[in-house]
């Protein structure tokens, strides 16, 4: 099997590119699972974030903004549910009211529809929501994260890309009458050139071209709950606390889902690998590579993020820690009104120096493309950032 590019890894990123390559190359998707969306793709809240969030000119702004309302045209052509509900960002005392003008002004630089209301102006639509103030983003939706990474994928295949589920790609060499034969647990692909968008696992296949050796994926669980079906009046669009702009992860928050479920998470707990979904799994290997990383104890030394870490602890072993924080935004929800949901796993990206990657990255050699770091809001900017990964594949072919 020969192909122009061999694309590793078919979750929304993935099926992006070969999306976009499949119009001017021979392409091979060649994805481990047997089925799509089983990891990052499909185990997310399934929210489109706006962009309100995110530093004015960064690549994670352009993205989102852009496909925020890529999304919703494609979701709307393609039959993929989508829920425009927007979304509050709640503020509960003075640094928050002062973080909320900080947004504003980024969603307006961001060309980001926003605005800044009372609490009783929230209360208005989400009258079970605490806080003294919020900003309100209209643009922020959610979708069926699944559904669409197969319409991506769909697209792809018709535009002529071959997938090869259940083909776990296991060793990279030197290839026959193309630059790299890629061993997979179901038999080899040949390639002039690989893209990586391999996810939880993309830096151990860019560590097959000598690539990214400077960083490491440590996993984090996050872990949902969801209102009762009785209950989800408590929610009626999306309720988020202010962010943190030192941290990556949101916190605690509520999301109306486009099934009618309203979620509430994910919290951000260190997982014992990088499938971990359940708080007593692990996986030995992926262990011995996060606690064998210095840049993972570099970044433990840090004492925020350690107190973080302990916090987050708690609220995966113990549900009353969990519901305290969802109280924070909905007083009104009790620990009857939550049941346990699914959970995921993100694949952060963490520098030797001890350093969180909060910005997408993407790293390459003369015969690969190397999507090193997708991170949140992955989904969100899948369409450009996969159309933007393609073209810098193509340029090399």
């Amino acid at each position: 099997m020969k192909y122009d590019v061999a694309v590793v890894g078919a979750g929304a990123v993935g099926s992006s590119v070969a999306r976009r390559l499949a119009e001017d190359a021979d392409v091979a998707v060649l994805e481990k699972e047997l089925h799509l969306a089983r990891h990052q793709s499909g185990r997310n809240s399934g929210v489109l974030h706006p962009g309100f969030n995110y530093e004015p000119g960064s690549t994670k702004a352009c993205f989102a903004v852009e496909g925020t309302r890529r999304m919703k045209e494609f979701c709307r052509s393609n039959d993929v549910a989508v829920e425009e509900c927007g979304v509050y960002v709640a503020a509960h005392d003075q640094d928050d009211e002062e973080r909320l003008r900080e947004l504003k002004q980024q969603a307006d630089e961001n060309g980001v529809e926003a605005e800044i209301v009372s609490g009783e102006e929230m209360r208005e639509h989400e009258p079970h929501a605490a806080g003294e103030a919020a900003l309100h983003a209209p643009e922020a939706a959610s979708v069926d994260s699944v559904k669409y990474v197969h319409a991506v994928a769909g697209e792809a295949e018709d535009q002529g890309a071959d997938y090869y589920m259940d083909h776990r790609v296991n060793a990279v060499s030197e290839g026959g009458s193309r630059r790299h034969r890629l061993e997979s647990s179901k038999g080899a692909v040949e390639a002039d050139h690989v893209v990586n968008c391999a996810g939880l696992h993309a830096d151990r296949v860019a560590g097959e071209f000598d690539v990214g050796e400077g960083y490491r994926v440590v996993p984090f669980r996050g872990e949902y709950y969801e209102l009762t079906p009785g209950r989800t009046d408590l929610c009626r669009s999306m309720i988020y606390p202010t962010p943190d702009p030192e941290l990556p992860f949101l916190g605690v928050h509520f999301t109306r889902r486009t099934d009618g479920k309203v979620i509430v998470g994910p919290n951000a707990v260190l997982a014992f690998g990088r499938e971990a979904y359940r708080n007593n799994s692990f996986n030995i290997r992926d262990l011995a590579s996060t606690f064998g990383y210095p840049g993972f104890w570099r970044l433990m030394a840090d004492r925020k993020m350690l107190a973080v870490a302990w916090s987050e602890l708690n609220r995966s072993y113990r549900k009353k820690k969990f519901i305290s924080a969802a109280q924070e935004l909905v007083p009104d929800a009790d620990a009857g009104d939550l049941q346990r949901s699914y959970s995921g796993v993100r694949a952060q990206l963490v520098s030797r120096d001890g350093d969180l990657v909060k910005q997408p990255l993407v790293e390459t050699t003369e015969h690969s493309t190397h999507v090193l770091n997708a991170v949140s809001p992955g989904l969100t900017c899948s369409l450009p950032y996969g159309e933007h990964v393609a073209e810098q594949a193509l340029d090399q072919l």
